[in-house]
């Protein structure tokens, strides 16, 4: 039987599905408390359960001269701000034991990257928190290898988790999603969420820096409610062509009130 995980007062596991979504990186103070009021009124008006999402830090960027984000500090009061201002959950990535312990003191969900994904000491820090924790399935695993990432957090006590599909490595610079996945991970027993915008990202791929296939984020997004999904994420920005991290992978504020209403459309239809 799948457990549901309750983040604020968003019960993650059952319908209707749950919306994970921000900018992928915190660039500044006004931009990110902007973009998360117009996220909180198109979900609001479409009653989509809604969680900010943004990084303090992008580790994992391809260039040493990427922008990576405002640091932990800085990042984590302007979240603290977001949760104050509109009373919205939010979830960040952490990347070491240190980060976890202090971030699980600002956010409700602690965000496991992907390519941190087989890092025992992380997941074991992330589950001793108590915290909801949110592992990315690496691109380079299988499904079937998340039970191995689940049991790490499992063996703290804490069974407040979430399984993110974000695409599998094919070659150089390209993932594909095998949406056998989903129901393979949702027989965990834990709740699982799609990342539709990672998945049409190419790592590296740009010369410095990842690109990506925007074009391709609402079908997959469509497919993946239909196979029984639990959330959709999406990294949303005001204008994803100025998007200081993974624009090409980003949709438009103004694109996501159609996309929303036409996912909820499908999952009514199931």
């Amino acid at each position: 039987m799948q457990k549901r995980v309750n983040v604020g007062n968003i019960s993650i596991g059952q319908r209707p599905f749950v919306f994970i979504g921000g900018p992928c990186v915190i660039e500044g103070r006004d931009i990110t408390l902007s973009i998360a009021e117009r996220l909180l009124k198109i979900t609001e008006d479409l009653h989509v359960p809604f969680i900010f999402k943004s990084s303090y830090d992008k580790a994992n960027r391809t260039s040493v001269g990427n922008f990576r984000g405002l640091g932990m500090e800085k990042g984590l009061e302007i979240l603290s701000e977001v949760k104050e201002m509109f009373g919205m959950p939010v979830l960040t990535d952490v990347h070491n034991v240190e980060e976890a312990v202090i971030a699980a003191r600002i956010v409700d969900v602690l965000q496991v990257p992907a390519l941190l994904s087989r890092q025992t000491d992380l997941l074991v820090a992330c589950g001793k928190t108590g915290m909801p924790v949110n592992i990315k399935k690496g691109q380079f695993l299988s499904p079937y290898d998340m039970q191995y990432a689940i049991d790490k957090v499992v063996s703290t006590g804490n069974q407040k988790i979430l399984i993110t599909e974000r695409g599998t490595s094919f070659g150089y610079n390209t993932l594909i999603n095998d949406f056998r996945s989903i129901p393979i991970m949702k027989g965990f027993g834990y709740p699982v969420i799609f990342d539709a915008t990672h998945s049409v990202q190419k790592p590296g791929g740009a010369s410095g820096r990842s690109g990506g296939e925007r074009e391709f984020i609402f079908p997959l997004a469509r497919a993946a409610i239909a196979v029984g999904i639990d959330g959709i994420f999406m990294e949303a920005h005001i204008d994803p062509s100025k998007a200081l991290c993974d624009g090409e992978n980003s949709v438009a504020l103004d694109d996501l009130p159609v996309i929303l209403k036409t996912l909820k459309n499908i999952e009514e239809a199931l």
